[in-house]
């Protein structure tokens, strides 16, 4: 039996709803919606659920996962409810539910929160390079190139990235747990057997890597222009995705061979991998910023803070990559040196704060459902 929580609207407009008493449970965002289906119902009963507060049936839910925010749900509704960013909210709340640390809600609900916590982690790596950096070599390689790695040691930098990759892993893995334990180990309903873990495991590799809902997300053919900027949105996310994780495995997994003094030839996969990564992430950030400032669809008219925070940081590690290239290989030390401390300032907080606790964290979440959910389904069948 649910337990109400009167109080659970107050807490939700925390993390960005708006007034969940609009909405007259009519129906139509969930007739309207090309991802809502007989097993999945959505958004009229979460919207139902907030309203009346059963905080543990939402903690308990899928629903905010499996929606992808087309905004058609808001653009058609009555009421002007709002049931889009109502999932959207519902989304952040989930983060920090699961976040046994509770540094989600934090960040969430707290512009000071952040901003320390991103100032802090990057005086960390400002203090550690003025105490253990190389000699700022002004000689050049014999291609001309910048002697970065006597600077910053390859294998010194991959110490810190392993270390920073296990905290990673750690913490987003625990509270991908907690979201297990909460949707499926609590659900007396249904039994999983064994086999069905690794049965349908292939869907959620499939969904990490191709993104499929989001190119499903609002198709009906009646609405091609909606359907034009879903396909849109699919591809400026999957290279934004595809970018980011392209640059994460070069730089923890890769290391030695990414981060030389040697200059190679634009042609080399080291540059090859490296221009396709900054081109999914500049192309991604422009497109995201661009709607989020326009404002002309649904699921671009209102922005969390933390949408701002996010996109602020992945520019600032995009562009100050892109300038240590360019100083690098136009042999320019002083320039190259400084721009790369800064680099890694940026970057730290941004996988450390976005990766477990905050946006980046949907990127896991989210096929973590569609798993949860194909586990669900199969077992009951």
């Amino acid at each position: 039996m649910s337990i109400l929580n009167p109080d659970f609207s107050v807490t939700l407009k925390k993390f960005g709803a708006f007034d969940t008493s609009m909405c007259y449970n009519c129906g139509n965002c969930t007739a309207i919606c090309s991802l809502s289906d007989t097993d999945n119902s959505f958004p009229r009963n979460m919207i139902r659920a907030s309203v009346l507060g059963l905080e543990d049936k939402i903690q308990r839910s899928l629903d905010p996962w499996n929606c992808y925010y087309c905004g058609e749900c808001s653009s058609t509704c009555p009421r002007e409810a709002n049931p889009g960013e109502l999932m959207m909210s519902l989304r952040r709340y989930l983060t920090a539910a699961y976040d046994w640390t509770g540094l989600s809600k934090k960040f969430y609900t707290s512009k000071i929160w952040e901003l320390v916590a991103i100032v802090l982690l990057a005086t960390v790596v400002l203090v550690l390079f003025l105490l253990y950096h190389g000699p700022m070599e002004t000689t050049l390689t014999e291609q001309g190139g910048v002697k970065l790695n006597t600077f910053a040691p390859w294998k010194t930098i991959e110490i810190g990235d392993w270390i920073m990759a296990g905290f990673l892993s750690f913490f987003l893995l625990s509270n991908v747990f907690n979201m297990y334990r909460k949707v499926i180990l609590k659900d007396k309903s249904v039994k999983v057997p064994l086999k069905l873990y690794f049965t349908e495991l292939w869907k959620l590799i499939f969904h990490f890597a191709t993104q499929w809902q989001f190119k499903k997300c609002s198709t009906e053919e009646e609405n091609p222009d909606n359907k034009k900027k879903s396909v849109t949105y699919w591809i400026m996310h999957w290279l934004l995705m595809s970018g980011y994780v392209t640059l994460f495995v070069l730089i923890v997994g890769f290391l030695e061979w990414f981060q030389t003094d040697e200059i190679h030839n634009w042609w080399h996969p080291q540059r090859l991998l490296g221009y396709y990564a900054t081109f999914g992430l500049t192309a991604g950030i422009i497109y995201f910023t661009a709607i989020r400032l326009k404002k002309n669809n649904e699921k671009s008219k209102f922005s969390h803070y933390t949408d701002w925070t996010f996109l602020i940081l992945l520019f600032l590690t995009t562009i100050s990559g892109i300038l240590v290239h360019i100083f690098r290989i136009n042999g320019m030390p002083n320039p190259t040196y400084y721009m790369y401390v800064f680099h890694l300032m940026v970057l730290f907080p941004m996988l450390m704060i976005e990766v477990p606790f905050s946006k980046w964290s949907h990127l896991a979440y989210r096929p973590f459902s569609i798993y949860f959910n194909s586990l669900k389904n199969a077992a009951k069948k």
